[in-house]
């Protein structure tokens, strides 16, 4: 069975990419797509029994729950000590994102039949979905160092296909090379800290790495001249992967860049899978993590502030794909709080929870942007509410369990509201400055997540319709036309979701605007149910109690008792304070777009610096031009010209050649053709000879 739901999807990939011109798009389709429900299904018999308390399904008899099933698939490289098997490992933890990984990829697969029926390459855009998904499963099912970094560097690739999948645009390529390089710089870090993994611990596999942590937890390395840590500069290795990978603080500027891809794509890449690898990463390395204190502050500091950072460029956003995109840069940063902490169960719940209602978000603005023949822009929007009911409804339900709704105390909330809610509550149990911190920042990051998601509700669906020709006057947001105004540089990078798809006309969007056929709705209402009821039926596995923490997770990730226990004895106004905050996210952004629409424009007139920091996205696109890009063309130009046109051209090839035609058409103009010339020429040589042997005495 394991086999099964890894392999399927590979199969499909092959069968699609290799054959989809010979068999025909539709049944690329449905082979892709059957495989991939298919694996799905059977995640889903693989997870269920570890849920309820019937421990691995394969698990040896008497071992119970605490044993990790293993499948041998084979020999993989053996050099001196190093023996790497591919072996397809399923705990708790693994089971946990096969169920994520399938479930959200078999829905992005049934709901592209639909979005992307009028590609003429969809074979090759479903291949590319199933190798993306297959590498995803290599990577959750590793057993070593070496296997992860296979299937770590397969999403990247993929990635890069899926970015780009639109290739005769050039901002689609842009955007695909973006997220390639910018994930290659935390990658080096990630292969830096398996070398020393291996270097320190002697081994690649896991279960002998962790078990060889005690022996080494003291040990000091020279490193950049300094004798360090060893283990925390390899736990700081391996984060900076996980930074590239999840879009964290520094390395984050790939993620709204990709939304360049078809929505499905941001979907599946962007709600529960790709960016989440960092995150299982860390959970799954929890025990060499926890021998480094510093290296978990350094977790908690960077997820804090990627979660405030992102919610606060997302305020101001217009395309309704990238406030989608900066929502999920925020709740990453959740997560990685979370694991800093070392309330790892919390974090892997939220990672659970995201991909429900995150993935409903994604498709139902992908539904609305089919809706609107491919406008994202959310200043074109407005009054869809009653044109597209059922994509309002499911969007709502995304944004009631994005932003947390529930009632403290209660088993009454949507799947946010328990595994956010469970976070912020970690933070603060963590105590101290960097508790604080992080508490203070996910606070406010909440009420920020509540603005701008209610934010996108009201400018789309609610109001009257606004179309193209009066969207920077009529619409209520006027705070982009009041920047324009003020001569700052617009983001125009929104670019939209249409392909090869012509434009339509805006004055006629809202009036053509319909509902998504079935194909498209079925997968929001399967992902709406998990939106719903993930967190109150696996609250009590991840973190309501520390007794089914550990026998749910039986070994799978550390388990750090004093956290788990403090978060449950925080006080009432910390258990209150994430649904304060959604309250006043919801009340302020009613006020600015519905009661006083008028009022986000004179904010914006009246803190014009404020304004353009935040839509120009905190201008690192601008630093990392001035400091990386720009230097890294005037090398490339200075060796291009300098090296390559001047001394390899001009000089060496040019030249030397130039030098050689002349020497050339000297000798030819030897060969005159008179056979006396070289018999004249031939007796020359041979005095030349005897002279010079009689001189040397040769003939005497």
């Amino acid at each position: 069975m394991i086999q099964a739901i890894v392999f399927l999807p590979l199969i499909g990939a092959l069968v699609a990419g290799l054959l989809g011109r010979t068999i025909g798009h539709r049944p690329s389709e449905y082979i892709t797509t059957g495989l991939l429900i298919i694996s799905a299904v059977l995640s889903w018999v693989v997870f269920l029994p570890v849920a309820f308390g019937g421990g691995l399904l394969g698990a040896e008899a008497g071992v119970g729950q605490a044993a990790a099933v293993k499948v041998e698939v084979m020999r993989w490289i053996q050099v001196g000590d190093m023996d790497v098997r591919w072996i397809l490992r399923v705990d708790t933890l693994t089971a946990i994102m096969l169920v994520v990984v399938n479930t959200v990829s078999s829905l992005v697969h049934v709901y592209s039949i639909g979005y992307m029926a009028e590609d003429p390459h969809r074979s090759r855009f479903f291949a590319y979905l199933s190798l993306f998904t297959f590498a995803m499963l290599m990577l959750v099912t590793a057993d070593n160092f070496v296997q992860m970094f296979f299937g770590w560097e397969g999403v990247g690739l993929a990635s890069y296909l899926l970015i780009g999948f639109w290739y005769t645009r050039p901002s689609a390529n842009a955007a695909a090379m973006k997220a390639f390089v910018v994930n290659r710089v935390g990658d080096f870090g990630f292969a830096l800290g398996i070398f020393g993994s291996f270097m320190l611990l002697g081994t690649v596999d896991f279960d002998t790495a962790f078990s060889n942590l005690p022996a080494v937890s003291n040990f000091t390395m020279r490193f950049l001249g300094w004798d360090v840590h060893a283990l925390t500069v390899i736990c700081l290795l391996l984060f900076m992967g996980a930074m590239g990978k999840s879009a964290q603080f520094l390395l984050h500027t790939w993620l709204p860049d990709a939304m360049e891809g078809p929505t499905p794509v941001s979907a599946l890449i962007h709600a529960a899978t790709m960016v989440t690898a960092g995150v299982f990463m860390v959970a799954r390395l929890s025990p060499m993590f926890e021998t480094s204190p510093t290296a978990l502050t350094v977790v908690i500091v960077i997820g804090a502030i990627t979660a405030f950072f992102a919610a606060t460029i997302g305020l101001v956003q217009n395309d309704i794909k990238r406030v989608i995109a900066y929502s999920t840069c925020s709740q990453l940063g959740y997560m990685f709080v979370a694991l800093g902490t070392g309330a790892y169960s919390a974090g892997v719940f939220h990672l659970f929870t995201h991909a429900f209602f995150k993935a409903l978000l994604f498709l139902g603005a992908g539904s609305v942007i089919h809706a609107m023949h491919h406008e994202q822009d959310m200043r074109n929007m407005g009054g869809l509410g009653k044109k597209i009911p059922i994509t309002y409804a499911m969007m709502l339900i995304g944004t009631l369990a994005l932003t947390g709704v529930g009632i403290p105390g209660t088993f009454l909330g949507f799947a946010g509201f328990f595994s956010k809610d469970s976070i912020i509550e970690a933070a603060y149990a963590y105590g101290g400055n960097v508790g604080s911190l992080a508490f203070w920042l996910l606070v406010i990051a909440a009420v920020f997540t509540s603005f701008y998601s209610w934010r996108l509700i009201h400018l789309t669906f609610h109001g009257s319709p606004r179309d193209a020709q009066h969207a920077h006057t009529a619409h209520p947001d006027v705070a982009h036309a009041a920047a324009e105004t003020h001569h700052e540089p617009i983001d125009d990078s929104n670019a939209h979701d249409h392909g090869h798809h012509d434009h339509a006309h805006h004055g006629s969007a809202h009036d053509n605007a319909h509902e998504s056929p079935n194909v498209m709705l079925v997968p929001l209402y399967v992902l709406a149910v998990g939106a719903v009821l993930s967190g109150a039926v696996f609250y009590s596995m991840f973190f309501e109690s520390l007794e089914h923490v550990e026998h749910f997770f039986a070994g799978a990730i550390y388990v750090d008792h004093e956290i788990i226990e403090g978060a449950h004895h925080v006080p009432l106004w910390v258990k209150w304070s994430a649904t304060i905050a959604m309250i006043i996210g919801f009340v302020t952004a009613w006020f600015m777009y519905i009661k006083e629409p008028a009022v986000p424009g004179r904010i914006a007139a009246q803190n014009p610096g404020l304004y353009r920091f935040l839509l120009n996205k905190w201008y690192f696109d601008e630093l990392y031009d001035r400091i990386f890009v720009r230097p890294a063309v005037w090398v490339g130009r200075a060796f291009w010209r300098g090296f390559d046109d001047w001394l390899i051209n001009d000089k060496l090839t040019e030249g030397l050649g130039r030098r050689v035609q002349n020497v050339t058409s000297w000798v030819v103009r030897l060969q005159s053709g008179y056979l006396y010339h070289y018999a004249f020429a031939m007796l020359i040589g041979i005095a030349a000879l005897l002279t010079w042997a009689i001189a040397a005495g040769g003939l005497i």
